[in-house]
């Protein structure tokens, strides 16, 4: 299970604020020489800890990718910045829209809590609330219409194991991979319900995503991916800035 910084920032802002605040009310009238070390900490750290809270709650959240199953588009090491208003201004912790903005969009790149992990996890925007969504041997269809898939390159030449093509969602054109042989999530028929969003990795046979576990609901969304600002894939690498750039 992942750490929920969030959470552990709302902890934190709250505890410096309460001594902060007892601070004021009670222990200045009564001590004599200099405040104790919690509540020297706790007044140094408040304003910064408040601020980090707004920024990554409410505008932007750096996210590391941590698996391959959004390749070719971002790739093991990424970095990305995660806009947290795209969708709505949101609680930390709970989530709950509090100023919706905009809603997520057919082929967005979004980061979310799926509804078995509390971790997060990121994919393409599929389906939209209503959709009727069908795989047939690899191909996607939406409400009954082929996603058009344009085949660029059968990789590795020598042994091919997987294709790369560009695939067109209602106008947004990405990378994608998808494999050679047969897998279990190759054909597959779905309504997406009320209210939530089905959701695919980019390498289609190398993910974990909603034909697996199901939809997203919509209080699970956490921002929209819209840049990579650095490739770092481990301590013992040189970090690149080579894959600076918009996420398509």
């Amino acid at each position: 299970m992942d750490i929920d910084f969030a959470l552990v920032l709302v902890i934190l802002v709250g505890l410096c604020f309460v001594i902060w605040l007892a601070d004021v009310l009670f222990l200045r009238k009564r001590r004599l020489g200099e405040p104790g070390i919690v509540v020297e900490y706790a007044n140094s750290f408040l304003p910064v800890l408040a601020i980090v809270l707004v920024l990554r709650s409410f505008l932007i959240e750096p996210f590391q990718i941590p698996s391959s199953s959004m390749v070719p588009t971002l790739q093991v090491g990424d970095f990305i910045l995660v806009n947290k208003f795209s969708y709505g201004l949101r609680l930390p912790v709970v989530g709950t829209t509090i100023v919706p903005i905009g809603e997520p969009q057919r082929g967005d790149v979004m980061v979310f809590y799926p509804p078995h992990k509390p971790m997060y996890y990121i994919k393409r925007v599929i389906g939209l609330p209503g959709d009727k969504i069908d795989v047939v041997d690899k191909v996607l269809y939406i409400n009954g219409e082929r996603a058009d898939q344009t085949l660029l390159a059968t990789l590795p030449v020598r042994n091919p194991e997987y294709q790369l093509f560009e695939e067109n969602l209602a106008g947004v054109e990405h990378l994608a991979h998808k494999g050679m042989y047969p897998t279990r999530i190759d054909n597959l028929s779905v309504e997406v319900k009320p209210g939530h969003y089905f959701m695919m990795g980019d390498n289609r046979d190398n993910s974990s995503d909603s034909r697996i576990w199901g939809q997203v609901p919509e209080e699970n969304i956490v921002g929209k991916a819209f840049a990579i600002w650095m490739h770092w894939e481990n301590f013992f690498s040189i970090p690149s800035f080579d894959r600076l750039g918009s996420i398509q």
